[in-house]
């Protein structure tokens, strides 16, 4: 108190010449001059409080928050940290119900929800002081809610006035033998995106003899009529493999092999088989001159499952050209690869089953597959539209482990969380459709995807 008052009497420049400490013990031990000082004190100190609490709330003004940015349909979560601001609490965020699907937490400091759409605002934080929750404060900040990929992704339907055109999407389901099929088509995005039609195709037909066959291709995105090219190469490949003479052939063959284990019956049974590819290639061929296109314009991939379940098991004949897997999964879970791939480094590039090149080299033999299996899980024909987001790399094809992880995938455990249910199949077909539509940045070709079960 005494010090006060000297600094009160400098300030008036009342200097010590014109007093003794006397007088000042006296002043001081004036009760109301006591409380005069007291009170001043006290109106010092508010006015100190005041300011700080003033610069605090300017230094929180001007303070730069970089709020991370949230993306349409996914979840979004961030939580204000105002630990370097102890006084400052955010009571509410204007603007923030333009944004469908996210909300502000008082309790946490948290914005959450899952946004709706892109978008791009300035959200005002409004704040106070906890020494003054009267004076309400409004900072301004930006917000930026990314568009969802997907959304960027235009789906122009194809015109069906186009030159061989097809559905965008195709399905089908039914009997396979003794067990089940489902097959799923899809346009891809990239496809979609312009309008222009699904190069992929399947067939799958009942044949006498019981046999049952299912064909895919994947039609060459470079080749102007790809989608007329799958389509004939899946469709009158079954129709060749469809008569009637063939198929007895090929069943005394096949017991024959299995019972006396003889190359040479092997070799006669992909001689027919070689036939037949090779009368498709003939009509791809003559078709293109009656069309007056280019051999070229109709290039695509092929593989097809030729099968029939015998006393000793299931034998699959199998026949591969260009990037498309064939997979079986045996009862003891593990999995085989059933044709021969165009790709990798021996590959040299995707092959097409319009190229006169594959008929007369002389690996055109192991485009053939033989198998004989007691039971099996489950097998699949896809394209690369499915292989090449799932599987990337071609030894990936027989690690069961990869093969766990697709299974799971197909049972709901994705980020769309769409499962196939192949216990109550009744609707999978559709289930299967909307699988294949799965996101996998970089990845937007046609997808077609056959499962026997």
């Amino acid at each position: 108190m005494e010090d006060f008052l000297r600094k009160l009497l400098a300030e008036y420049h009342i200097l010590k010449d014109n007093f003794t400490d006397k007088t000042i013990t006296k002043v001081i031990q004036n009760e109301e001059i006591k409380e005069l000082i007291k009170s001043i004190s006290e109106q010092k100190k508010q006015i100190i409080n005041q300011f700080k609490m003033y610069h605090q709330t300017e230094i929180f003004l001007e303070k730069y928050i970089p709020i991370t940015n949230a993306n349409a349909k996914k979840p979004y979560q961030y939580t204000f940290d105002t630990s370097a601001f102890p006084d400052i609490e955010i009571i509410d965020i204007l603007n923030l119900s333009d944004i469908s699907g996210l909300t502000y937490d008082y309790q946490s400091f948290t914005i959450k929800g899952v946004p709706a759409f892109a978008t791009s605002i300035e959200l005002e934080i409004v704040f106070i002081h906890k020494k003054n929750p009267k004076e309400e404060f409004i900072k301004k900040i930006p917000f930026i809610v990314n568009a969802d990929p997907k959304d960027l992704w235009k789906d122009i339907p194809s015109d069906p006035q186009m030159l061989y055109h097809k559905p965008d999407d195709d399905s089908f389901s039914g009997e396979f033998i003794d067990k089940k099929i489902v097959i799923a088509s899809k346009r891809g995005r990239s496809h979609a995106h312009e309008g222009s039609t699904r190069d992929d195709h399947f067939a799958c037909q009942k044949l006498f003899n019981d046999w049952q066959i299912v064909a895919l291709a994947d039609g060459a995105g470079s080749a102007k009529f790809a989608r007329q090219g799958s389509k004939l190469a899946t469709e009158k490949i079954i129709e060749y493999l469809g008569n009637l003479t063939i198929l007895e052939q090929l069943s005394d063959l096949v017991i024959q092999y299995f019972s006396q284990k003889e190359e040479s019956i092997s070799i006669s049974i992909k001689k027919i088989l070689y036939k037949e590819v090779k009368n498709l290639y003939d009509y791809l061929s003559e078709f293109s001159k009656q069309e007056n296109i280019e051999l070229k314009d109709l290039n695509t991939t092929l593989i097809f499952v030729l099968a029939k379940k015998f006393d000793f098991g299931y034998v699959l004949l199998t026949f591969g050209v260009g990037d498309c897997p064939i997979n079986l999964i045996t009862e003891t879970n593990e999995v085989q690869l059933l044709n021969r791939m165009d790709i990798g480094e021996f590959g040299g590039g995707t092959r097409f089953i319009t190229m006169s090149e594959i008929y007369s080299s002389p690996d055109m033999i192991h485009r053939f597959g033989i198998y004989n299996f007691t039971d099996f899980q489950k097998f699949i024909l896809m394209t690369d539209g499915i292989y090449d987001p799932k599987f990337v790399v071609e030894n990936k094809l027989e690690d069961i482990a990869t093969w766990e992880k697709f299974l799971e995938d197909l049972d709901g455990k994705n980020e769309e969380c769409t499962k196939v249910d192949f216990l109550n199949d009744e609707n999978i077909e559709q289930q299967l459709l909307q699988w294949i539509n799965f996101w996998s940045k970089g990845n937007h070709d046609d997808r077609t995807l056959a499962i026997v079960y």
